[in-house]
């Protein structure tokens, strides 16, 4: 019998597995496909591995002068661009892998069906089965790509991000309904390989979770850079003409239809629950409460299956809360707090904390601090000068209340904001903390010193 059973291996199921090891407890994972869930095998990673490709050759075709650098016939093996993420995502799975042989933990393939609080079936890709049993089970079964009821995935014409990894042929025109994280990164990595890409999002901005300054900022860059960005753009009518999609959008110019050889529907994401016994939902979510425990006793649930935000790194906290609230004498499960949203296209946008626009609708009395890349003198030298770091105080106070970058490294350079943010930091203590030269960092420095004036370089 087993302490605890996790059915879903990824960000959320292999951290809590690991993490409960580690307390000393006997711990299986089940999982239908393969260790890493999606964020591994079928998202964060494999994507950063082609828009690393990407902006290698972007920078090759548009930047190559800027260097120095001259030559002829470039060019790529597409085959071998999509290759290589799949590479780097086997080798990750396989550490995965490795990571519960040396905790210990029973790794099972297979489909995992609660049949109550301590026992679950599990369905091998064979179609036999069997039963295990624990204490407790924690569910982490994650997310899949929502579909668009009207324009279904067909995997050639209509496809998720999981297709768009890895198309045997690059089209050579996409069409992408939704401008959140998902959109703007394939946009970016098919443009950037000479793809004819026309983005769509209903709301006034790309990225519109993120600061509105941010999400102009970006859409500025990806028109120079040669996207078509219909924001405020509304899809009215669908044709799915089985080697290519007809869209008819309706915006502020009014009416027009797009055709391409392929669209891919990135407008969020659907539940992926497991068999059997199934808990109280809410919107197709598994419910959960303070201690991360469904509505069937001794059972659990975290990550993606339990709601927003839907992320890797959030996954892996509330994995973690849960695990030592059940097996840590007194420990009292956290809820997520402050956290960082990355979009990794090319200006990066990472961000923690409120947006102005948030700020302004409760009402909160604030100060804002911004200092662009281009009067930084590592980002002269790295040629990449596009973007800003903007950074929200209190206005009384001075504390930090929300961080937004767009530009070269911002979804590193993020960390030490949200750090900031846990610990409460004001303009006068990042002030003070001496920021090395020439970094990218130094932008941070100089937005807390525009917050009050203070600018040295600008």
């Amino acid at each position: 019998m087993y302490d605890l059973i996790v059915i879903g291996g990824g960000p959320a199921g292999y951290v809590g597995a690991i993490r409960g090891a580690q307390l000393g407890k006997k711990v299986a994972v089940i999982e239908a496909d393969r260790a890493g869930g999606t964020c591994l095998n079928w998202g964060c990673i494999p994507t950063k591995a082609l828009l690393k490709n990407a902006e290698i050759y972007q920078t090759l075709t548009k930047k190559a002068s800027t260097f120095g650098f001259s030559f002829d016939n470039l060019s790529y093996d597409w085959s071998k661009v999509v290759g290589r993420s799949r590479q780097v995502s086997d080798r990750l799975a396989g550490g995965i892998e490795f990571l519960f042989k040396k905790n210990k933990i029973d790794y099972i393939r297979g489909f995992g069906s609660v049949i109550d609080g301590n026992h679950v079936e599990v369905t091998a890709a064979d179609g036999s089965k069997q039963v295990v049993e624990g204490s407790n089970i924690l569910v982490t079964t994650g997310c899949k790509s929502r579909e668009l009821p009207p324009l279904p995935f067909n995997g050639k014409s209509v496809i998720s991000s999981k297709e768009a990894m890895i198309l045997a042929e690059q089209p050579k025109e996409m069409v992408i309904i939704g401008a959140g994280a998902i959109g703007v990164e394939f946009a970016y990595v098919y443009n950037a390989f000479g793809t004819k890409v026309t983005i769509i999002e209903m709301q006034p901005n790309l990225l519109p979770v993120e600061d509105t300054e941010v999400g102009v900022e970006l859409q500025k860059s990806f028109v120079k850079q040669g996207v078509r960005c219909l924001t405020d753009t509304k899809c009215i009518n669908f044709k799915d003409n089985d080697t290519s999609v007809s869209i008819e959008v309706e915006g502020p110019k009014g009416k027009e239809t797009i055709t391409a050889d392929v669209c891919l529907v990135a407008i969020g994401v659907a539940p992926v629950l497991p068999g059997g016994k199934e808990p109280e939902l809410d919107r197709g979510f598994i419910k959960v409460d303070e201690r991360y425990q469904t509505s069937i006793p001794n059972v659990y649930a975290c990550g993606d299956i339990s709601g927003p935000p839907w992320l890797a790194h959030t996954a892996s906290f509330e994995a973690i809360q849960c695990v030592e609230g059940l097996f840590v004498e007194g420990h009292t499960p956290r809820q997520v707090g402050n956290f960082p949203g990355c979009t990794y296209c090319h200006p990066q946008v990472a961000s923690v904390g409120k947006t102005e626009r948030a700020l302004k609708e409760e009402g909160v009395k604030y100060k804002v601090g911004k200092f662009p890349y281009a009067a930084i003198g590592k980002a002269q030298a790295s040629g990449d000068t596009e973007g800003f770091v903007k950074l929200l105080f209190g206005e009384e106070h001075g504390e930090l209340l929300g961080a937004h970058i767009i530009g070269d490294n911002a979804t590193e350079l993020i960390a030490e904001m949200g750090l900031a943010l846990e610990m409460e930091l004001t303009t006068e203590e990042i002030h003070s903390t001496i920021h090395a030269h020439p970094t990218l960092a130094e932008a941070i420095h100089e937005a807390t010193l525009d917050a009050d004036g203070h600018a040295i370089h600008f």
